[in-house]
């Protein structure tokens, strides 16, 4: 196996869509699948110089058997070897030091009541590939750094292997809350899944969503209609909608799972309850330059 570091929008765009059979295989969540992940890259400032960059850590076969099948890779439709393991990072500047986090966690809302982050590793063998990975990236940051990786299920082996080869990180554990759509009790709902219908409510539910998210949440609303991931539903009154509601829908091989994203409504029929747990993993480095170097090596050990 090797690993490998790539940075630049159009690069990570195109890892990927080559990690789609791996977030397949691994019953990635919508947050955690490629148009998601794209629509969160394209709400990004793409200015010279700004403060937010990506970067993938890619794990890959170094070489297949002899008439083995080579999956189409990232690079530009040539034939490559398949990605086993996938990091995909956002970095942010914030005066001299580097907040790196999943890409995905911002800019806008995520859907809450389960995990919904990930570190992509096929084995536990590509997940201490994917730890090492991770751990020289942050190495070979100039300055101090914090990191902060959320939302992602428990027992996730890439941050078990990650926060054993860091003895000054935490890792916590929380329950966050999942919306809940009873809307039909509070009187009649329209609801739709054709993209047209979407882009015609849009601007009842932008109209509700604080103005930093707005450009988040219109981009990955339209994406996601567009390939039938998506439902708008309204609550019409004289005055406009009572409530609005998106909901992202999944096909999974046990029937189509709905997980309501965001809503607002004036008249109930939405409420918040405990979901599942997710862990978090919190580290830094930076004037007291804390233990981070070496930790590689403290992996491969």
């Amino acid at each position: 196996m090797s690993t490998r570091v790539v940075d630049g929008r159009a690069r990570v765009v195109r890892e990927i869509r080559a990690a789609t059979p791996l977030m397949a295989d691994l019953a990635a969540p919508v947050p955690a699948s490629g148009p998601w992940l794209t629509a969160t890259l394209n709400a990004q400032p793409v200015r010279p110089f700004a403060p937010v960059s990506t970067r993938a850590v890619v794990v890959e076969q170094s070489g297949l058997p002899a008439g083995a099948r080579r999956e189409p890779a990232s690079g530009g439709g040539q034939g490559g070897p398949p990605t086993d393991g996938l990091a995909l990072l956002s970095l942010r500047r914030r005066g001299p030091a580097t907040a790196v986090t999943l890409l995905g966690a911002d800019p806008g809302p995520l859907p809450g009541g389960r995990p919904t982050g990930r570190l992509y590793a096929r084995d536990d063998e590509v997940a201490g590939r994917l730890a090492e990975g991770v751990a020289d990236l942050l190495d070979g940051l100039r300055g101090p750094w914090t990191l902060h990786l959320a939302g992602l299920p428990l027992g996730d082996p890439t941050l078990r292997r990650l926060a054993a080869a860091m003895p000054d990180s935490s890792l916590a554990t929380s329950r966050s809350r999942r919306l809940v759509d009873e809307l039909d009790t509070v009187g009649e709902v329209r609801r739709s899944r054709d993209p047209a219908e979407v882009e015609r409510r849009l601007p009842d539910v932008l109209a509700r969503v604080p103005d930093r998210q707005r450009t988040f949440v219109r981009a990955a609303a339209r994406l996601h209609a567009a390939i039938g991931q998506l439902e708008v539903a309204v609550v019409p009154a004289v005055d406009g909608p009572a409530a609005v509601l998106l909901t992202l829908l999944d096909r999974r091989p046990a029937g189509e799972d709905r997980w309501p994203w965001w809503g607002s409504s004036d008249v109930g029929g939405l409420r918040r309850e405990l979901g599942s747990p997710t862990v978090a993993l919190t580290a830094s480095a930076g004037l007291r330059r804390l233990g981070r170097r070496g930790a590689a090596r403290q992996l491969a050990g």
